[in-house]
């Protein structure tokens, strides 16, 4: 009888490692469950974030590429102004030398 007891009370023992155990496998099962949610999540997040990166830097190539041509544009521009300048200058000189020469020319 006794011996039937032992039996008795180590099976409900085990029973309750056994409902532990399952239960621990459950959460186990759940967290898993979740982590890979999160895995999921987290590299979508990724593909968003690289997608963006790479077209900030296509944004980034096109716009240096227009700065510079702008910038050349400004140069060949400032160029010009100053041939321009020149110009005026010794048309100026010309002039200021021919009324001198007219002056001369009328005492």
């Amino acid at each position: 009888m006794r011996n039937l007891e032992n039996k008795q009370k180590n099976l409900n023992q085990l029973l309750n490692k056994l409902s532990g155990l399952s239960f621990s496998y459950t959460q186990s099962n759940n967290n898993s469950k979740k982590i890979e949610i999160e895995k999921n999540q987290l590299e979508s997040e990724k593909k968003n974030i690289e997608k963006k990166y790479q077209e900030l830097l296509n944004e980034h190539k096109y716009l240096k590429k227009k700065i510079l041509k702008l910038e050349e544009e400004v140069k060949s521009k400032s160029e010009k102004e100053e041939k321009f300048s020149q110009e005026i200058d010794e048309l100026s000189q010309e002039t200021q030398s021919l009324v001198e020469e007219i002056e001369k020319w009328q005492m």
